[in-house]
């Protein structure tokens, strides 16, 4: 359980560590063909991105605005951000919610599985042939049984090109 501030919200900079002090849950995602894990305590909300409206003179990750349930919400293309190829056109985009600065984002990423509840002492530094790009938004890795899931920094994901992010 997480301790809680004067408005009732979990406070960001918490420890991921829950009760038990070992496990870490994570939320787990596909950008392309690689796993991703973004710790629950950050995550508001999973949805499919049905329409954007673009954003003129934006840096190229950020792939327009869209409105959530009465909030605007600013949409970051993972895709991109991890220098990876766009997806074609109409392809389903699933998104997941957080809020960073008080600003709404949602990050687009090809696909959402299932939380994951992982040893916090088995996380280890980001291998050093990970692309650099990649680097910049991990806070380490897991290895899963079959796969390799980089830890995603949320903050991090959010720093683009040095330029404000929100729309």
């Amino acid at each position: 359980m997480s301790s809680q501030d004067t408005n009732g919200l979990i406070d960001p900079n918490e420890s991921l560590i829950n009760l038990d002090g070992n496990l870490v849950e994570y939320i787990t995602v596909y950008v392309g063909e690689q796993l991703f894990g973004i710790p629950v305590t950050v995550v508001q909300d999973v949805f499919e991105v049905q329409s954007l409206t673009r954003v003129p003179l934006s840096v190229p990750e950020v792939r327009g605005v869209l409105n959530l349930r009465g909030r605007i919400v600013t949409a970051i293309d993972m895709r991109i951000r991890l220098g990876l190829p766009t997806n074609e056109e109409g392809a389903s985009r699933m998104a997941v919610g957080i809020e960073e600065g008080g600003e709404a984002f949602g990050l687009m990423v090809d696909s959402v599985g299932e939380v994951l509840s992982l040893q916090a002492q088995d996380v280890e530094r980001s291998p050093a042939n990970l692309d650099p790009r990649w680097q910049q938004v991990s806070s380490g890795v897991h290895r899963l049984e079959n796969d390799l899931m980089v830890v995603l920094d949320v903050s991090k994901a959010l720093e683009l090109q040095g330029a404000s992010v929100a729309a």
